[in-house]
Order: structure tokens, then sequence, then C-alpha cells
């Protein structure tokens, strides 16, 4: 600390309740406050402080705070880092950066410095200015390295007894308005509620501190335990302190224990001890009741030889320095294990069927002591525990060997195996095929029928894929040799006197052998073969047949003497694109049917026909036999009037046959004219 005044003698000195003093022959500065503060990172430090000045000075001009500050001789002056610095001190709070100044110009020099960093740890330097006069106050932070504070301390007297009233008190060595904490106080993991805070008062400045006093009367069971008191922020806990409870009392819950690993019997040797929950201090002495019941082999251990039948109940106390506790007093009975276990069925009165309400009892004569466990078996296995077994539905699993055993403190008596039979109708039945599922024609192929039943099936009925009823009654279907025709799917029926049961079809596949499918193929292109040439035929005899159709060019007239020619030409469709000629359609042209009439006369006189015709007709000698050949041309025309085609007509010359009218015989043709050729 250095104060600079040339006039002047000056001497430091360190009072003891934290603050400094400079004392000269006419001067005297006097600052109160808090030795070392505790924070811990993102809390903030309040600095409770009063001051006096020399009588000549009237007022406070300027305060500054340094952090980790140190005196320079070469300026004379205090270095460091600066945090806060008022030239002219006012009306507080005078706020810069972190640091509150909410002192005053005549004696209050606090402060409080916000969002603590651990860089702020260590030693800060409260330099105050008044007139020409400088002093410089030195104060120390302890900042905690974690976000968290040092764990608060935990005062409790030297003794404590069960039933008394025990106060504790948890203080932390920390208080600021800004950064709010309170002190929690748990038993156990319990919360505790009677609890008194107090917090230190806001014009002390000897400490800085938030303290916590637990008041409650503990019983002989919290000896042991943990007092826990927690620093918590209202979401959250910061810190804690824990202290075992050290709880003076007499041994409770003692007990008189027997330690024969066998049941006790008659004439038997008898152990016993006595056993105690908690003592404290620890137990000095025993005691036993009634006196002279054995001899105390050790302490707290009696030993009862040839124990007779009728022994009265025995009972211990144990003592300490608080008083002798007694316990309840044992019985020495004799025991024995259950005897004649047996298991009875209650219902029904008669054979057991599958979906029957069955009830067994396990029945035994005696046991002592009468507390008995029993439980039930199957087959070696536990299957659950109770006087009786019950089966609401039983099923066809549920039948095996069945004892019960009941047990006690001393020992257990099994029941003899008791045979549970169900009856039921066969189930579960299934189509198995030998050697598999897909087998070659020729081979054999056995189906079994399995499934299980009881009593066992007596009858099997087979069944193929249509349902039909195979000539088969065994277990077993043998098929030899296959053949494809056996491909299909297999059901069984099992029957026993208590119904029937039906397995899900299974399906055989029998394919062809190689020497089958070479058969088979060979047979196969032959048909294909003989289809083809058939069709061949076919086509060619139905062309023939339309070859004559249109040569069918003339038909006979049964009224008269005539003949007609039938034109079979289809009409063309008119063009539709391309340059036409216009001109009129001429009905009269279409020739889609076309007749010429040749009309035979009944005189020598020339007659025209219908058709126009072209040609000689030379003269009949007879009238009767006249036959008259004529070779008809048609007409170039188009379907329209005045209009050249743009197409050739068809030129296809069509033959048809001259057939005489009238009577007599028909001549024989002529070798230089045989056919009529109509042009059209």
């Amino acid at each position: 600390m250095h104060v600079h005044c040339p006039r002047l003698l000056l001497i430091l000195v360190l009072w003891p309740l934290g603050h400094v003093a400079l004392v000269g022959s006419s001067q005297k500065w006097t600052v109160e406050h808090p030795q070392t503060l505790f924070a811990w990172e993102g809390a903030c430090v309040w600095i409770p402080c009063k001051y006096k000045m020399p009588a000549w000075n009237s007022h406070l001009d300027g305060v500054l705070l340094y952090h980790n500050y140190d005196f320079d001789n070469h300026t004379k002056d205090f270095k460091g880092h600066v945090l806060y610095n008022n030239t002219k001190v006012e009306s507080p709070p005078s706020e810069q950066g972190r640091v509150t100044f909410w002192g005053n110009r005549e004696n209050n020099c606090s402060l409080e410095i916000h969002q603590i960093r651990v860089t702020d740890n260590g030693k800060l330097g409260l330099r105050m200015i008044s007139g020409g006069d400088k002093w410089m106050e030195q104060l120390h932070l302890n900042i905690s390295s974690k976000e968290t504070p040092f764990p608060p301390y935990i005062q409790m007297p030297s003794e404590i007894h069960a039933s008394q009233s025990l106060t504790l008190t948890c203080r932390l060595n920390f208080a600021c308005s800004r950064y709010h904490i309170y002190l929690k106080w748990f038993l156990e993991e319990h919360e505790i509620t009677s609890i008194t805070s107090i917090t230190s008062a806001p014009d002390s400045t000897q400490n800085v501190y938030t303290e916590s006093e637990l008041t409650f009367q503990p019983e002989w069971k919290d000896h042991g335990k943990t007092v826990t008191c927690q620093v918590r922020t209202s979401t959250q806990m910061l810190s804690e302190s824990r202290v075992v409870l050290d709880v003076k009392h007499a041994p409770k819950e003692v007990t008189t224990v027997i330690q024969n690993p066998t049941p006790i019997r008659e004439g038997d040797s008898v152990t016993l001890a006595c056993s105690y929950n908690s003592s404290n201090p620890a137990v000095t002495s025993y005691q036993w009741s009634p006196q002279g019941s054995g001899n105390e082999i050790s302490p707290g251990v009696l030993r009862i030889q040839n124990v007779a039948w009728d022994s009265r109940p025995i009972s211990c106390a144990a003592c300490n320095n608080h008083g002798c506790s007694w316990g309840a007093p044992v019985s020495l009975n004799v025991h024995y294990a259950p005897r004649a276990v047996k298991v009875l069925k209650v219902s029904p009165s008669s054979e057991i069927h599958a979906g029957q309400h069955v009830i067994l009892q396990c029945s035994f004569s005696g046991s002592h002591p009468p507390e008995v466990r029993i439980v039930w078996r199957k087959n070696g296995s536990l299957v659950q525990e109770g006087k009786e077994l019950s089966f609401s539905s039983i099923s066809p699993e549920d039948s095996g060997k069945y004892n019960c055993i009941v047990n006690n403190s001393i020992g257990e008596t099994p029941s003899k195996a008791w045979d549970l039979q169900v009856l039921y109708a066969p189930r579960r039945l299934r189509v198995s095929i030998s050697p598999g599922n897909s087998v070659m024609e020729g081979k054999k192929a056995i189906l079994s029928c399995e499934g299980d039943a009881n009593p066992p099936v007596s009858q099997y009925v087979w069944l193929d894929s249509s349902d039909r009823d195979l000539p088969f009654f065994s277990q077993k279907l043998s098929l030899e040799p296959l053949r494809v025709q056996h491909t299909g799917s297999y059901r069984c029926q099992g029957i026993n006197p208590l119904g029937m049961g039906e397995s899900p079809p299974s399906t055989l596949t029998v394919y062809y052998s190689p020497e089958s499918i070479g058969k088979r193929a060979a047979l196969g292109l032959g048909f294909c073969l003989a289809v083809c040439i058939l069709a061949i035929w076919g086509m060619k005899l139905q062309k023939k047949w339309k070859q004559n159709q249109s040569q069918q060019g003339l038909q006979e007239n049964s009224s008269g003497q005539s003949f007609f020619v039938r034109n079979k030409k289809t009409r063309r469709t008119p063009l539709s694109e391309g340059p036409q000629s216009q001109g009129c359609y001429n009905l009269a042209m279409d020739d889609s049917v076309s007749y010429a009439i040749l009309r035979f006369p009944e005189t020598d006189t020339p007659r025209v026909g219908d058709a126009e015709t072209s040609g000689a007709q030379g003269p009949s000698p007879n009238k009767d036999d006249t036959v008259t050949y004529s070779v008809l041309q048609k007409r170039h025309v188009s379907d329209y009037e005045n209009v050249t085609p743009s197409h050739p007509e068809d030129d296809g010359i069509h033959y048809s046959e001259l057939v005489q009218f009238g009577a007599g015989k028909r001549p024989q043709a002529k070798e230089d004219v045989e056919y009529v050729t109509l042009k059209h």
C-alpha cells in the first residue's frame, strides 16, 4: 500500500478487522471491508465498504478499482488493470463496465462486480482520492475454478442423543443481491422443511455470507444417516456439503435367534443367540430369561442341552452405557416335516377328456410348524404353487406325471407321482410323402398319415383332390407303380372313439420318365405334320371349289327356252384422289350383276336380244334340235357417262356353258367351237 504525501511520515497498519489504516502525526484514513471475498464464474461479488478520511478532507473526489496492481517506483504511482475509474464521485449508483459503485462522498465505498470471471481471481486495489490525498486499499478475490461455488460449511454439536433437539448450521461465504441463492437441507435424500435461513445484514462489513439453521429431533434410526446442505438457485443445485449423524442410543430391536440348522427335536441340543439392530455405543453385556436355562458359551450365545418338549420360551436383553433392551421371547417347539403327502383328484369323477375342468388337490396328514408351502411339479418341472392345481379347460399337452411337494421350515415331503391321462380325438394330422413330394413315374410313393390321439387312431380314411374316398384304410398309403395320373393333393382322416380329425392336403407330383417324354414328343410331332397336310389339302379343295363356282355363268330357266349369263364382277369404288373428269354417274352401267338373256325365236326371223351381241348366226336345220352359239362381248363403259375411265376394265375371261333348251338331244359340240367367250 502506498500513500503519496511528501510532507508527512506515514505508517501502514493492518487492522485485525480486515482494514488498513494510515497513521500520521496529523491525518488518518480508516477503511472497513471483508478481507477475502468468495465467488465463482458467472456470479457477482458484493463488497461492503466504509471509510473515514482525514479531518481536513471534506469529501471523496475520485475512486479507482485495480486488479492485480503493482507500485511503479519510477512513476511513483500504481499500475494494473483498471476495472473502475470515477474521478468525480456523485450520488450512487455509478456503473462502469462490470463494476457498480454504491458508495458516496462521505463514508460509503461499497462496490459490486458483475459477471465474475475466473481471471478475476487475485488481489483488488481500491484507490480513493480526496483533494491532494490518495489512498490504496487492498482486497482479495477467491474465485472458484468451476462454474459452481465452494462447498458450504456445516457446523454441528460434538454429541447427539436420540429424541433430543439438534441444531445444525450451514454457511456459505457469499451474498450478492443480483445473484440469488438459498440453502436447502436433506436427510438421506429426503428434503427437510423445518429450517431457518439467515443472510448477513447488508450493512455488515465484517463478513459476507448466507447461512441456514436446521433444528429437529433425530431418532435412533437416524444414526449413520447423511445430512446434506445444498447451495441452490431457482433452477439448479450449485454445490453441497454432507455430514454423518452420530446418534447415541441404547440397543434397539433386540431378538433371540435359534441357530440350529435343523429342526428342534426332543433331546436335541439347541443354540440361541441374542442379536440387535443398532447400538451406539456398542453392547457391553447380555441377559437371559428365564435364568439358568442354559450356559452362555460366549457373549450373547446360549446353549441348552437335552431340550424338553415342554421347554419354556427364551428371551434375551442387550445392554450398553445408555441402558438394556429386551427382545421378545422365542418358543422352542418340536418341529417335524409334513407327512403322508399324496395327490387327490377332486373332479371329474371319471375319465378325463380334453376340454373338461379338472382339479387336483395336495393332501397331507400334519405339519409342525403348520405354515407350509406347496408346489406342484410335472415330469420334474415346476408348475405352480398352492394346495390345488386347476385346469379350466384341460388339453392333451397337460398329460404327464404330477406330484406335489409340501415343505415347512424343517423340510419337505414329496408325494408319489400321479399319472394324468387326457383323452382326445385325433388332431394335428398331416400327410408325409416318402421319398418326397416329387416322384418319377414308375417308382413307389408311400403316404403316411401322422398325428396324435388318445386313445390311438383306430381307422384311417384317405381322400384325393376330388374328395373321393380311396379304398385304403391303413395308416400308410402305398402307390406303386406311380403314374402321372396319381399327381394331386391327398388328405387323410383319423378316427378314434372320441371323434375324427382331418389333415390339410399334401400335394404329390409325378413327373414323366425320360422314355415317356421321348414317346410323347414323337407322337406330338406326327400329329402336327398330319394337321399341316390336312390344312394344305383343305386350302386346295377350297380354291378349286371357288374356281368351279366362278365358272358357273349360266343357269337354267325353268319357264321357257332361254338362258342367262350372270356376271359376278364386284363394283369398283370410285377414286377419291387425283384429278377426275366430271360426268354423270350412270346407274344403268352399274355392273355389280349383269344378265345377258338369249331367247331362241320360234321362226326364222332374226330377233334382237336384250343385250348387245356381235357375231354370226347360222341357219338351223331343225327347230327343236337347233343349238345357237354366240359370243357375247360387253361394251367398255365407265361408271359415269361421257367420262373416260382412269383405269382399264378388267379383261378377265369368264366361261359359260350354253345349255340347250327345248326338245331333242343335245348334239355333240363341234370341235372348232367349245366355249362361249364373255368379255366385259
